[in-house]
């Protein structure tokens, strides 16, 4: 008899929650406006930015969800997934690390560009896009031991003890996808 292999400590999902149950104070001040913002990150990164915003793709590829956000999106937890995870940065300096989840389905029609943005972000597309809808923003307080932390801090010169991120399912063309950005340090301390 086969003894049941344990998931790792570092694949531990962090816990996401609806943005109204988390209390105001709960909240990072620093981090507040950027968590609840319901415009375009993109947007917002490239006016921050004082010097050159660009994306730097990490990795693409069909690829298994997370169970977490297999169940966000409704798939079978044996589905497979187009997964791109990219940092947004700022004179070269990594600001956010994102990661999208697009379902099989949503890859049809209008919507088959989504696997070949390259370099081009995301929120540019989604943004674009009148018939958008956004799902209400969720919250999470990321610590290290979770596999997205560590994927969201890899390179980073130093690492935090704890890093937040929001996640919302788009709809594009009536099609779903989701869309999760981690704050790094580096979007709060420079003005």
């Amino acid at each position: 008899m086969r003894t049941p292999t344990r998931r790792p400590a570092s694949r531990v999902a962090p816990r996401w929650r609806g943005h109204r149950r988390w209390l105001r104070q709960q909240l990072p001040a620093s981090l507040r406006s950027w968590l609840l913002d319901e415009g375009s990150l993109t947007d917002r990164l490239r006016r921050r930015c004082p010097g050159c915003f660009s994306v730097r793709v990490l990795d693409e590829a069909w690829r298994r969800p997370q169970p977490d956000e297999a169940r966000v999106l409704g798939l079978p937890r044996s589905a497979l997934a187009w997964v791109r995870q990219v940092q947004l940065l700022c004179d070269g300096e990594p600001w956010v690390f994102a990661r999208t989840v697009i379902p099989v389905s949503t890859l049809s029609g209008a919507q088959r560009r989504l696997a070949w943005l390259g370099n081009r972000p995301l929120g540019a597309y989604l943004f674009a896009d009148p018939g958008m809808r956004r799902s209400p923003v969720q919250l999470a307080s990321i610590a290290a031991g979770s596999g997205l932390f560590e994927d969201a801090v890899r390179g980073l010169a130093r690492r935090p003890a704890r890093i937040w991120g929001r996640r919302s399912v788009f709809r594009v063309g009536g099609k779903p996808l989701l869309v999760s950005e981690i704050f790094l340090p580096p979007v709060t301390s420079r003005r």
